[in-house]
């Protein structure tokens, strides 16, 4: 089951697409955090959905957001996908332990071995404001992101 509105996020430790480790705790106190886990790098809808984030990147900033992506690619997959698709937030691999934070957040697929479409909205404190979790062939409405971030 994953992690419902008014829980608090678990914390995680992540290797981005650099290679630098990113902690959900890194961002309390200073922004809200839009944690996006995504089945794979160099899919259909998921190239869509990261690059709609990166076209409108601007939307997160302007309300002092962290974005986050989280997929269960190595590192060396997400950097050459991020260099591809000119994504410039953080790609975090949930590689080894092997789904652990997805497990965590309650959206990994134990069938397919990867996270589904889950979004989680965080604010200040490490709670989770709002969420959506969506099927491996179902798109995200990111315009749904910006109005979680303002009623925060």
């Amino acid at each position: 089951m994953a992690i419902q509105v008014g829980d608090k996020a678990p914390d995680f430790e992540l290797k981005d697409n650099h290679g630098r480790t990113v902690r959900l705790s890194d961002f309390r106190g200073e922004k809200n955090v839009v944690l996006l886990f995504y089945p794979f790098a160099f899919t259909g809808v998921c190239t869509g959905e990261l690059c709609e984030l990166r076209d409108n990147l601007p939307k997160f900033e302007d309300r002092d957001t962290q974005l986050l992506a989280v997929s269960n690619d190595s590192i060396h997959t997400l950097r050459v996908f991020a260099e591809q698709e000119g994504l410039e937030y953080p790609l975090l691999s949930d590689f080894w332990p092997h789904g652990e934070t997805s497990r965590a957040y309650g959206v990994f697929d134990e069938a397919k071995g990867c996270a589904v479409r889950g979004t989680f909205v965080i604010d200040r404190e490490g709670v989770v404001r709002w969420t959506v979790v969506n099927a491996l062939p179902d798109a995200r409405d990111l315009n749904e992101y910006v109005t979680a971030l303002d009623a925060l």
